[in-house]
C-alpha cells in the first residue's frame, strides 16, 4: 500500500518543519495583538544560520537561534528563527514552544529597539 498514512488535516502528516513554522506563527499571533507594527515584519524559519562565504568558518561562538534584518530601501524587516538549532536544545513540544517564544520575542525587541520584558510582560517567567 502506498500513500499517506494519515489524512492531511490529522496532525500525524505535518512535517517538523510545518509544526515548527506554526510555533513561530502561534508566536507571532499572541504578540500581534499587542504590537499591530508586527504586521509589517516577515517571519521566516530557516534550517540552519548561514555563513556568508564560502571562506568563512564556524567561530567558537554559540550557534545563534535566530536572527533580525532590519527593513531598509523598501525592503521589510525580518525576524529568523533557526529551526534545527532550536529543535536541538529541546526536547518536548512544550519546551519548544516556550523557547521558540523566547527567540520571537527577544528577536522582536531587538528590531523594535525595546527589551524583551516591554514586548512580552509574561517574558522570561517559567
Amino acid at each position: 500500500m502506498r500513500g499517506p498514512i494519515a489524512p492531511p488535516q490529522v496532525p500525524l502528516a505535518a512535517s517538523r518543519a510545518e509544526v515548527f513554522a506554526d510555533l513561530v506563527q502561534d508566536s507571532v499571533d499572541r504578540l500581534e495583538r499587542r504590537w499591530p507594527q508586527l504586521a509589517e515584519v516577515d517571519f521566516v524559519v530557516l534550517e540552519v544560520p548561514r555563513l556568508d562565504g564560502p571562506e568563512q568558518t564556524w567561530s567558537d561562538e554559540p550557534v545563534p537561534l535566530g536572527a533580525t534584518v532590519a527593513a531598509r530601501d523598501g525592503h521589510r524587516g525580518q525576524v529568523i528563527v533557526y529551526r534545527r538549532p532550536v529543535e536541538i536544545r529541546s526536547k518536548g513540544r512544550e519546551e519548544r514552544a516556550a523557547l521558540v517564544h523566547e527567540i520571537v520575542v527577544e528577536q522582536v525587541a531587538d528590531l523594535l529597539g525595546l527589551t524583551p520584558e516591554t514586548v512580552d510582560p509574561r517574558y522570561g517567567e517559567d
